[in-house]
């Protein structure tokens, strides 16, 4: 059962991941890569949510480690921060690299503290 929550909540995770960002890309075109930033700072907002309120067991799976982990993705952060770089853009790489992680704690902790009210 806790693969299929996994599995259920990642299939859900990609596809939220996928059209947001297509979106976003498709409405902004930028250099800068809007749409992984805005979801990975907004997925760890969520996940801080997730952990303050105290979720485990299954719903723990199905959000966190299956929606989440799907939403969120570190492979095509680290590929945008080193596209950005191989194009010469190092201060938007700087900038990318920098502000998501700085913000994606923030978020957390921030959605942490929202988790904790709910």
């Amino acid at each position: 059962m806790e693969y299929i929550l996994v599995g259920v909540g990642g299939i859900f995770g990609s596809l939220a991941r996928y059209c947001l960002g297509r979106i976003i890309s498709e409405r902004l075109k930028m250099i800068f890569p809007l749409g992984t930033f805005i979801i990975n700072v907004c997925g760890a907002f969520l996940l801080g949510v997730v952990n303050g309120a105290g979720l485990n067991g299954g719903a723990y799976l199905l959000l966190a480690e299956g929606f989440l982990g799907a939403y969120t993705t570190y492979s095509t952060f680290i590929y945008e921060g080193f596209n950005l770089f191989r194009d010469n853009e190092k201060a938007n790489a700087l900038f990318y690299i920098g502000s998501s992680l700085f913000l994606g704690i923030i978020g957390f902790i921030a959605g942490y503290a929202v988790g904790k009210m709910l």
